[in-house]
């Protein structure tokens, strides 16, 4: 029961979360200390005679309905700024590291590959080393793995019904004339 738990909280999804909110809180923390400080009082300059900060009056006699438009512009500044610092500290180098060391594809194998595969596997199945039903699950095996790339799933359903018709084709094994590429 505490087995499961553990790798879950062990996967690097969870601990990568973990990270990211509390630095992300830490640098919200620090982004609203430099809006507070610097960014209100500049924007405060700009404001109109007794208030404090950026806006105006709907209606000029009365106090209360002063629009501040201040602390829209600080939260637009804090979302400009928290998304630049973790583009620029965190993503692009994430970026930059996975395309400079990504994952490599392996070559898939080409059709004329496939086809001298299948010609082997029918080869030996006519030959009496295998039993047919190996073979076929082999055949299907090898295209399987080969077509997961692309999404497919294998079932397994198809290998006992293919069994009798690989019987038939095993004959044909030795016709397959193959071009090689040259």
């Amino acid at each position: 029961m505490f087995k499961g738990f553990k790798d879950f909280l062990m996967r690097g999804n969870v601990i990568d979360l973990a990270v990211a909110v509390v630095m992300g809180t830490a640098f919200t923390a620090v982004v609203t200390s430099v809006t507070k400080g610097i960014i209100n009082p500049l924007l405060a300059v700009f404001g109109t005679s007794g208030e404090l900060g950026l806006g105006f009056h709907l209606v000029p006699s009365k106090p209360a309905t002063f629009v501040e438009v201040g602390p829209i512009i600080t939260a637009l500044l804090n979302f400009a700024m928290i998304a630049a610092v973790l583009y620029f500290v965190l993503l692009l180098p994430m970026k930059t590291l996975t395309n400079r060391f990504g994952t490599t594809k392996a070559a898939e194998p080409t059709q004329t590959e496939l086809l001298i595969e299948i010609r082997d596997l029918l080869a030996k199945q006519a030959t009496g080393q295998e039993s047919t039903a190996t073979a076929v699950a082999e055949a299907e095996a090898s295209a399987n793995s080969d077509a997961r790339g692309a999404g497919s799933i294998d079932t397994g359903s198809d290998a006992s019904a293919n069994a009798d018709s690989g019987r038939a084709d095993s004959r044909a094994a030795d016709e397959i004339p193959v071009r090689s590429r040259s």
